[in-house]
């Protein structure tokens, strides 16, 4: 079975936002050694904000290892001289996408305070996916798709409130699963374990994911870990969903753990 991980960062400097390793480097060679051990084949590298250098970085290692990474990318959204980027975007070595987690300082209100306004008709325009965190506004979100429907979007971390455990994690749970009428929305199931109190394998989350697999279907589920925030091993975030989720299995796991994200992104992935 192909297990895309839906979204992994790697960096070569800066000081990485407190849910993460702190470490000022962690590069893709370190990524595929750890991917190898827990058989994973691939992943969608997220850029963080924190590396301004961190696109480069993904772009080389897009070249080194073609059939192990792509990348969903950044720039700066606030400065107006950057927005004709979007149109070569996808001509970098491995860019498919961009993403933006609106976590850091004064990106929290570039949703709803006009800077990212110009983006959405500008990615459906470039056929370029877009992915954030949208727990903070999943009703907006779904007018934003209504309005571009040529636009893939896709909702990181299963639109969870940030940092939040257990129940209180999926407290905007209805307003999510209202996006699935959208047929240009995804959701990453990705960061799970960090939603739960619990360990391994995380039961009480479980009915949570269902909710949402059910209502998005496997072609707009994607398995993935943001590993460097894990409180698992990589593995046991593989095998959270490959081993203990009785719902989902055959071709709709296959879906899920990597073919969905791969014909999402239209990655062609060497060989």
């Amino acid at each position: 079975m192909l297990i895309i991980d839906a979204q992994v960062h790697i960096w070569g400097s800066g000081k990485p936002s407190a849910h993460h390793r702190q470490t000022s480097l962690f590069t893709a060679e370190e990524l595929v050694k750890e991917m190898d051990e827990a058989g994973v084949n691939g992943a969608v590298l997220h850029p963080p904000s924190w590396d301004a250098g961190s696109n480069e970085m993904a772009d080389a290692a897009c070249v080194r290892y073609p059939d192990k990474f792509c990348t969903l990318g950044w720039f700066p959204l606030n400065d107006p001289s950057q927005r004709s980027r979007i149109e070569t975007w996808k001509q970098r070595p491995g860019m498919l996408g961009l993403r933006w987690s609106l976590t850091r300082e004064g990106q929290e209100t570039w949703h709803s305070d006009g800077t990212m306004d110009w983006l959405w008709p500008a990615a459906e325009k470039a056929g370029t996916p877009v992915a954030t965190m949208a727990w903070r506004f999943l009703k907006q979100f779904g007018q934003i798709a209504e309005r571009h429907p040529g636009l893939k979007l896709i909702v990181d971390h299963l639109g969870t409130v940030r940092s939040a455990k257990d129940e209180a994690a999926f407290g905007d749970l209805t307003d999510l699963l209202a996006l699935a009428r959208h047929p240009n929305i995804a959701v990453k199931a990705t960061g799970a374990p960090g939603t739960s109190s619990q360990g391994y394998p995380f039961r009480n989350i479980s009915d949570g994911l269902q909710r949402i697999f059910d209502a998005f279907g496997p072609d707009r589920f994607f398995w993935g870990t943001d590993i460097t925030r894990m409180p698992c091993s990589y593995r046991q975030c593989v095998t959270h969903f490959t081993e203990e989720l009785p719902w989902l299995k055959g071709t709709d796991l296959e879906k899920v753990m990597g073919q969905g994200v791969v014909k999402w992104l239209d990655w062609k992935r060497p060989g």
